[in-house]
């Protein structure tokens, strides 16, 4: 006889703790989502439909500049960050194992389990020092930032590509004599862009969004959205801020979804 297939969808409570868990995920961010087309000053009793926040978000140059100040740094530490992952992935999948493989492969994914706090407050320390000895306090501090903590999230997604690659192309144009970069350039390359793609799309929403590291690194007039924000949570709430949090959910589920359907693609 034939053993039934075990299907948690069918256990008891599966569907109220589903439904339980989408509704904690979900509905504050709906709720957020509605509240930033509330006409009313307040951010909690409902004045009726308008884009009157979306408005003076729009027009309030201090959101624009902190807007173009993380699309600046989001752009160059996620493309930073591709190129280092991209070779790093090279680097440590078209190798024949060795021994310390799989630490380095630990190393470069270090970041991800290490507190943000902790690496905020060692980026802290370290260009407290580096900006005394050289006196620069530009946003090359938070492009360098960015781009550390970027690189594993660009890396997982090209290394996963590399290893679902078939080899035996690379191999059959090393075998009809193609140099090692003709090999990379023609076959490697084109094989491995939508890789590249997630990989750099991925860093550029974990860049974009964060606010830890940020909020330790930057110097004084170097706001990035997120800080922004969290600044003017400190000192004013308005609805304008739901209406700026609601536009960085959309460019991000934009950006997301981007990459969902280039990482399913196959070849």
């Amino acid at each position: 006889m034939a053993r039934a297939r075990f299907d948690v969808r069918s256990q008891p409570g599966f569907g109220t703790i589903a439904l339980f868990t989408f509704v904690v995920l979900y509905l504050p961010i709906i709720t957020l989502v509605a509240y930033a087309f509330n006409a009313s000053e307040s951010l909690t009793a409902w004045g009726g439909f308008s884009l009157h926040w979306f408005g003076e978000a729009a027009r309030n140059t201090a959101v624009q500049d902190a807007a173009w100040r993380s699309l600046v740094i989001a752009l160059s530490a996620a493309s930073v960050a591709t190129v280092a992952a991209t070779m790093a992935a090279i680097a440590t999948t078209r190798t024949a194992p060795y021994r310390g493989l799989g630490f380095k492969y630990a190393f470069i994914n270090l970041p991800l389990m290490v507190p943000e706090i902790v690496t905020a407050v060692a980026l802290l320390i370290v260009f407290a020092r580096v900006k005394v000895w050289t006196g620069y306090s530009g946003l090359g501090y938070l492009i360098l930032a960015h781009t550390a903590f970027c690189i594993p999230f660009a890396y997982l997604p090209i290394r996963a590509r590399l290893e679902g690659m078939d080899e035996a192309l690379e191999r059959a144009a090393a075998d009809l004599y193609a140099p090692p970069w003709q090999v990379f350039r023609r076959v490697t390359l084109p094989l491995l862009r939508p890789g590249i793609i997630a990989g750099f799309m991925l860093a550029f929403v974990i860049s974009l969004d964060d606010v830890v590291i940020s909020e330790f690194v930057k110097s004084g007039g170097q706001d990035t959205l997120p800080t922004y924000m969290l600044g003017q949570m400190r000192r004013e709430i308005t609805p304008e801020v739901n209406a700026i949090a609601a536009a960085f959910l959309a460019l991000s589920v934009v950006l997301v979804t981007i990459f969902f359907f280039i990482n399913r693609k196959k070849t």
